[in-house]
């Protein structure tokens, strides 16, 4: 019979139908977690929606309070002092035309497109490129904007995007595992939070249904639904 390895015998303590706290859970995933990187921790959030319906879309910006430990990479359409200010907060792409050309051209590594209000005619052309990317400067998000050197401030400082996929569940990472559990906790609280205020009017019954944390490497572990504040 082939011997356990140390990482097989950890997997074999977890109860996969116990509702664990989050210390627990986060403690778990350590022991458990890879040596040879810094992983990142990720909760999935199972939610009484259908997001078929207009009415049903979960979907926001949060800024969580640690950072996400990445760095994350910007282009923003602006012309003039605004194209300036966006630079100067950071920015590693700022453009009009030319920009959008580039990205037609399938330059489209960037993890947060914005823009201001005015360059939106421009954007509108790329609604089939940046679309199905999920990168596609909005209003309701906040990257649509007149003020686009908070906007950038705040992309690099930890913001993040959550949406609700096709399934009811919302995907997002936490920070990495070389976080202190302090942060880790204050990212988890803002990230549910801001999930739990964004219920939509058409949600019926119970709306955070299951939580689970996991980490790129590491079994998924559900938690108790009273971890998260307004479940």
């Amino acid at each position: 019979m082939a011997k356990l390895t140390k990482k097989a015998k950890v997997l074999a303590q977890i109860d996969r139908d116990t509702l664990y706290s989050f210390d627990d859970a986060l403690k778990l995933l350590r022991d458990n977690a890879s040596k040879k990187f810094d992983e990142t921790l990720e909760v999935a959030m199972n939610l009484g929606v259908d997001p078929r319906h207009a009415d049903q879309m979960v979907r926001g910006m949060v800024s969580l309070p640690a950072g996400t430990g990445k760095t994350v990479k910007v282009a923003v359409f602006a012309r003039g002092d605004n194209a300036d200010k966006a630079l100067a907060a950071g920015a590693d792409k700022v453009g009009a035309e030319d920009l959008m050309e580039d990205m037609q051209a399938g330059n489209l590594d960037y993890d947060r497109v914005i823009a201001t209000p005015d360059m939106m005619g421009v954007v509108g052309r790329l609604g089939k490129v940046l679309g199905p990317k999920g990168l596609m400067p909005n209003p309701k998000l906040g990257t649509v904007t007149p003020n686009v050197e908070q906007a950038v401030k705040d992309a690099k400082g930890g913001q993040v995007e959550f949406r609700v996929e096709k399934q009811g569940i919302i995907h997002s990472g936490l920070g990495k595992l070389s976080f202190s559990d302090e942060d880790l906790k204050k990212n988890f609280a803002a990230l549910t939070s801001a999930v739990v205020r964004s219920k939509p009017a058409g949600a019926k019954g119970k709306y955070v249904q299951k939580v689970s944390l996991t980490s790129t490497m590491g079994p998924g572990l559900k938690l108790d639904t009273a971890e998260v504040e307004g479940a």
